[in-house]
């Protein structure tokens, strides 16, 4: 079985099209049918059918279209290997925690492509502890998580790229009010307790013997900014960038003792075929948040 068959018949199934999967190809459309012919006759069965100018897999090429990408990731994976040190060689499987998805990656990735233009990512969002797993299992390279609250596995290094103080957010109209009367008084509106923030939250509460008056628990931060923005209530948050970038009317306000932190790092598998592109990776996340220091330390690794 020739895998470029294979590339061209996952190229036809992404693209929509036998024209489509030409162009990404850089071949003729007629190539690229004789290509998937060639692996229908290899396996026996038909795997794409035409309906008008698209073209769509049969049940028989539904059913075999993941163990293409596991062929193909396998192929690269051998690739990697067999020109190791030479970074770019490989596609990064990269997990990403959701809310990280709109104000984390597009910093991560100007950076990341400045510098290495050519280099491939497969991005999987996910919650942050079921793409630590992953990343432990050698499903992903590399993951974008909320700093986990258990040990991390030998097999990996863990990286912090930023770490977030809570405070209390309030309407605008808010001003010269102590947090933690805040917090007992007003409306309250909890970050969910079954994600990292809003545990922290929730034990800074149970620390400082503050009840607040709950009228909702949600997991979305953004849409909490929402709420306390039409003067909701008021809430007790990560001091997370987009907050503060989406036109919302609300004020900041710091808590009197130190806070608690959550950190935002990358988890990298450290046997990896492409742990030399994941190094990569996690220089130029380090840069585009502004710890050098740490940036060299990933390049030493890396050689």
């Amino acid at each position: 079985m020739d895998i470029r068959y294979v590339q061209s018949f996952v190229a036809v199934v992404e693209g929509g099209s036998l024209a489509a999967a030409a162009r990404k190809l850089d071949l003729t459309a007629a190539a690229v049918a004789a290509r998937v012919r060639s692996l229908e006759e290899d396996l026996g069965a038909a795997l794409i059918q035409r309906s008008g100018r698209s073209v769509r897999p049969t049940a028989q090429g539904i059913k075999v279209l993941e163990s293409a990408h596991v062929l193909l990731r396998s192929a690269r994976d051998m690739q990697a290997l067999a020109r190791d040190g030479q970074a770019e060689v490989g596609e990064l499987r990269l997990g990403v925690f959701s809310s990280a998805m709109t104000n984390v990656l597009p910093s991560l990735l100007q950076g990341f492509y400045r510098s290495y233009p050519h280099a491939s990512l497969y991005v999987e969002p996910g919650a942050s502890v079921e793409l630590c797993s992953q990343v432990a299992a050698g499903e992903l390279d590399a993951a974008v998580v909320v700093e986990p609250q258990f040990a991390i596995p030998k097999t990996c290094e863990w990286i912090v790229l930023m770490e977030e103080p809570l405070v209390v957010i309030a309407p605008a109209g808010v001003t010269g009010r102590d947090a933690h009367a805040l917090l007992r008084n007003e409306p309250f509106i909890r970050y969910n307790r079954h994600v990292l923030g809003g545990q922290l939250a929730d034990r800074y509460l149970r620390d400082h013997d503050i009840v607040p008056h709950q009228r909702l628990e949600i997991d979305s931060l953004l849409a909490i900014a929402a709420m306390v923005g039409k003067g909701l209530g008021v809430s007790l948050l990560p001091d997370w960038s987009q907050l503060w970038e989406g036109g919302q009317s609300l004020v900041k306000i710091e808590l009197p003792d130190r806070p608690p932190v959550r950190r935002v790092g990358l988890i990298v598998a450290s046997q990896s075929p492409r742990v030399a592109l994941a190094r990569m990776f996690a220089e130029q996340a380090l840069l585009a948040f502004g710890n050098n220091a740490g940036a060299a330390t990933a390049v030493e690794r890396a050689g």
